[in-house]
């Protein structure tokens, strides 16, 4: 029986046997991984009633703990969404095995032929907050990348990573790779975090996921490498060229669908010439969806809504709360989004093609978007199978991290005796 109490120690033990296993996993072939991702998807169909009833209790301490109802729903599993896990390990075990592709190869005229091959990272370090799926995206996406990988789920849904982490066990072990591959930090101590930031020499890059409070410590503490995985301050523009109807559509789904993940859409940009066109019609409809407008002045002559203050532009909900705003053009647009986008995904409501180009153009944010819902900023959406998180910075991977963006590569350099001048 581990000791949970000895933090560093049992951190330790974690980092070698990940270290250990994840040498094994480099040279796994992809048939076995295949293999035990799709057992692992058995298993958790088959457990569940298991991984609910372990749900419950973990919905019961957030309850105590006074978490919101965006929060709660992200908590949530029923069997809708156990289904959804279990066709996620599905759909990434289906994918190509990114490890040994050829990315690119050449010859050189000393006689040289280089090639560049997909490697895997060694060893990913996920932390992560509330969801518990993502126990089952990240372990899935890192396997399939041919790394080890160390868990660190919320505290909220402790018992539903644990339930869930079993079942990717039981498919890595039936596939005959290391128990080791996936391991799940079996303590809500938060001191397990801070280690995790500091194991240089066992874990090769972090990903956190979660709110501002969750990366931003990670960033400040972490020595291993970090993919960002910042606030999603998701904005929608609607030009003077929108179309009402897709604009009323799009931006109900991007608002209301689930309000607690991050392609939620937080903040709506108004062009001035259609504000008693489509802006009011489209926040009237928020209204009765049951969200909460906070409104610039202009907006504020619309009954039901609530004045802005600065603190708005630039933040967060994760609830049914959306800013809204009158610009003047699509130059102000740009001018706001820039200003206050955290550059996860940022949306154009327009016909016009020359001003959704230059919307693309000069907004830097991971996923630029076009008459199309930010709910699809998600690595399932893109056809990956799974994310583990949308990077928002610049290094290594950007947008949805999939299994490819969780490898790294190298260089095959073969001569026949060739030698140089």
């Amino acid at each position: 029986m581990k000791d949970l109490t000895d933090i560093p120690a049992l951190m330790l033990d974690i980092g070698m046997r990940a270290k250990a296993a994840s040498r094994e996993l480099a040279f796994a072939s992809a048939e076995r991984k295949h293999a035990a991702l799709i057992s692992a998807a058995d298993a958790v169909w088959a457990n569940r009633a298991a991984i609910i009833e372990a749900n419950a209790k973990d919905l019961e301490y957030g309850r105590e703990k006074g978490l919101s109802d965006a929060m709660m729903d992200r908590l949530l599993l029923n069997e809708d969404r156990v289904r959804s896990i279990v066709d996620g390990l599905r759909a990434v075990a289906e994918q190509t095995d990114p490890v040994g592709a050829v990315m690119t190869e050449w010859d050189r005229p000393s006689g040289l032929h280089i090639k560049r091959v997909r490697t895997p990272l060694g060893v990913v370090g996920v932390i992560y907050e509330s969801r518990p799926n993502v126990t089952a995206d990240a372990g899935a996406l890192c396997l399939k990348a041919g790394n080890a990988v160390i868990l660190r789920g919320g505290s909220e849904s402790f018992h539903s990573s644990g339930a869930i982490h079993e079942c990717l066990v039981d498919g890595v072990v039936k596939a005959g790779l290391p128990a080791d591959s996936i391991q799940l930090v079996p303590t809500r101590d938060r001191a397990a975090v801070s280690e995790m930031l500091t194991m240089t020499d066992f874990i090769d890059v972090i990903v956190p996921r979660g709110g501002k409070g969750l990366v931003g410590l990670v960033q400040r503490e972490a020595r291993v490498p970090v993919f960002a995985h910042l606030e999603g301050i998701v904005h929608i523009y609607i030009d003077k060229e929108a179309d009402p109807v897709k604009s009323l559509n799009v931006i109900l789904n991007a608002k209301t669908r689930r309000t607690g993940i991050c392609g939620a859409a937080e903040c709506l940009l108004i062009h001035k010439d259609v504000v008693d066109t489509i802006g009011q019609g489209v926040i009237k409809a928020l209204l009765k969806a049951g969200v909460e407008v906070r409104a610039d002045e202009t907006l504020r002559a619309i009954e039901g809504t609530v004045a802005a203050t600065g603190a708005d532009w630039g933040c967060e909900y994760l609830d049914s709360i959306i800013a809204a705003k009158v610009v003047d053009d699509l130059d102000g647009a740009i001018d706001h989004i820039n200003t206050y986008s955290s550059n996860h995904t940022d949306c154009i409501l327009t016909e016009d093609d020359a001003a959704a180009e230059t919307f693309f153009e000069r907004i830097d944010s991971a996923i630029l978007m076009r008459n199309a819902s930010t709910q699809f900023a998600d690595g399932g959406e893109f056809g990956m199978g799974a994310e583990i998180g949308i990077a928002t910075g610049k290094m290594h991977a950007r947008g949805p991290v999939g299994a490819e963006q969780l490898t790294s590569f190298k260089y095959i350099v073969v001569g026949d005796g060739t030698t140089r001048s």
